[in-house]
């Protein structure tokens, strides 16, 4: 049950529970780094003019549209 809780989702996703942890922190990392972007532009509207937007194309290009969605097996590897 709660082995569940930590692998469910991730396998939903086609990952395995530290593949996943990867990629939840490289987007977080990412968007923490977007973030001061835009708020420096705000501040300073000559930086970081495309930083945001790019940002979130990139994410979502990675996020949406190249997630393998196969579930992960017991095993570890992906089903087919």
């Amino acid at each position: 049950m709660l082995t569940r809780l930590f692998t469910e989702h991730p396998a939903s996703v086609g990952e395995g529970y530290w593949a996943h942890m990867g990629q939840a922190f490289s987007f977080g990392f990412t968007m923490l780094f977007a973030a001061m972007a835009c708020i420096l532009h705000g501040l300073f509207p000559f930086l970081f003019v495309k930083t945001g937007s790019n940002t979130i194309r990139r994410l979502h290009e990675r996020m949406v549209t190249h997630r393998d969605r196969r579930p992960v097996m017991a095993s570890g590897t992906l089903a087919r």
